[in-house]
């Protein structure tokens, strides 16, 4: 039977299909050279394109970290300055402070020792010189005694003279002494005053040498961002990480603190512009309450700016000093007219509350409760919060700009991450690509096993020969 007529009478058959697969594997071997090198040509333009976009990552990644290092060391740079300028700034106050008095305290132990020179040369011990009368004493003592009694009475005269004259020198020498000692004694204040100026100089010279010691260390960190060496970039880098969690604690800390700010404005805020009225899906008290904390926020901010606290707007920072006191002043009394509504909302508050429950017990048929006459202490506690929240969120400012100017090495840090492994796994799947390209060439001679295998053994020469020029090929 004609294969056309088999096909068209049994083309459910299994050898309809015996027949398909013989053809198609007849084709593919007919074009087994194309079918190789268009395998193998798509596999190797997708491994050309993933590493080509591989390799163009690679290089984002590295001018990202180039400009993330510079941003870095110009952010620790710019800290580095601030606090150096800081330091030199407590150097020159702490001088003013206790070296300026160094004129004042050389000039009184100058005083002090030079009174202590003159008791010391008062007090010098100068012994008595002998009379002239001595020397004739003793050649008369040496007369030899010959038995004569008036010689005897002159000795024995000359002996009590001798007697007394010592006795007077001795008194006179006593007298001498004693008024030294009294000199002496009397340097004891001198002394101690004298022992106090040093102390407070060497504890004065003490608090300006930790402070060159502090200025020194800053210096030193200052130099090696200057020359961009990789442990100013570590110590750097892992400060950011610190500074950004620290930061984001306080501001998580500060944004609960503006949620119940918000919860404690918004229901009388209600009873100002209404509580009905809608812009979009918003009510006009959440909108207005927000705003009031959005002002507060903003003018904590300029009050930290004029203050020179912190740096979030250069342009504050560079006003004359007397434009920027004005502005100073102007900010804090809108921030205490703030909190004085704030205050008053907080006591409208109370009042709404006290009358729904007053309210809310006459139509249950209730007796009023004498809890009331206690309510004046929840109504003080409100107001105080309602009052000192805005001037608590002047002070987010301070993690405001740290988390600002950390955020952006952080960012910096997990999008170079990122691209590092983006870059790995685009490598990966293009050498994959490249390897499924042999695979499929593979695949492709496994379904022409059987014409291979005949041609095998039909041209067993030819086909010895070929298959170094198909493995070169491949």
């Amino acid at each position: 039977m004609p294969v056309m007529d088999m096909l068209a009478t049994a083309p459910s058959s299994i050898l309809f299909w015996v027949v398909v697969v013989a053809l198609a594997c007849l084709a593919l071997y007919l074009s087994r050279e194309q079918g190789h090198q268009a395998i193998l040509s798509l596999t190797q333009v997708l491994h050309r394109t993933f590493r080509f976009a591989a390799a163009a990552t690679v290089k984002t990644e590295q001018k990202l970290a180039a400009r993330n290092r510079e941003v870095l060391l110009a952010a620790g740079r710019e800290a580095a300055e601030r606090q150096i300028e800081r330091e030199f700034e407590r150097m020159e106050a702490a001088v003013d402070r206790d070296l300026a008095q160094c004129p004042a305290l050389h000039r009184r132990m100058n005083e002090a020792i030079l009174k202590i020179e003159e008791d010391l040369q008062a007090s010098v011990e100068v012994p008595p010189s002998p009379p002239g009368w001595v020397s004739a004493v003793d050649s008369v003592a040496r007369i030899p005694d010959q038995g004569d009694g008036m010689v005897s009475q002159i000795l024995e005269k000359i002996h009590d003279s001798m007697v007394k004259a010592h006795e007077q020198a001795m008194t006179e020498y006593r007298a001498t002494v004693k008024e030294r000692h009294q000199r002496l004694k009397g340097l004891m204040p001198f002394w101690r005053q004298l022992s106090q100026l040093i102390t407070r100089a060497d504890k004065n010279i003490g608090t300006v040498r930790q402070r060159a010691k502090v200025i020194d260390r800053y210096i030193l960190e200052y130099e090696q961002i200057l020359q961009r060496s990789d442990r100013a970039l570590g110590m750097l880098s892992s400060s950011s990480l610190v500074q950004f969690f620290v930061s984001s604690f306080v501001l998580i800390i500060a944004i609960g603190g503006a949620v119940i700010n918000f919860h404690l404005i918004a229901r009388p805020m209600a009873e100002m512009v209404g509580g009905n009225n809608l812009i979009g899906s918003f009510k006009i008290s959440d909108i207005a309450a927000l705003v009031i904390i959005l002002v507060e926020l903003s003018m904590g901010l300029f009050l930290m700016e004029s203050l020179r606290i912190t740096r979030l707007f250069p342009v504050i920072g560079a006003l004359p000093d007397v434009m920027r006191v004005r502005m100073l002043w102007i900010t804090f009394g809108i921030l205490l007219c703030l909190a004085s509504v704030e205050a008053g909302l907080a006591y409208m508050r109370e009042i709404l509350v006290q009358d729904e429950l007053a309210t809310s017990a006459l139509l249950r048929g209730e007796v009023a409760t004498a809890a009331g006459q206690f309510a004046w202490i929840t109504t003080a506690a409100q107001m105080g919060m309602g009052f000192i929240l805005p001037f608590a969120l002047v002070f987010v400012a301070i993690p405001l700009e740290t988390f600002v100017s950390s955020l952006r090495t952080v960012l910096g840090l997990i999008l170079g991450a990122v691209l590092r492994g983006l870059a790995i796994v685009l490598r990966a799947m293009g050498g994959s690509f490249r390897t499924l390209g042999y695979f499929l060439v593979d695949v492709y001679d496994v379904i022409i096993f059987l014409p291979l295998w005949a041609e095998r053994h039909i041209r067993p020469s030819d086909n010895a020969d070929s298959k170094p020029a198909e493995a070169a090929k491949l």
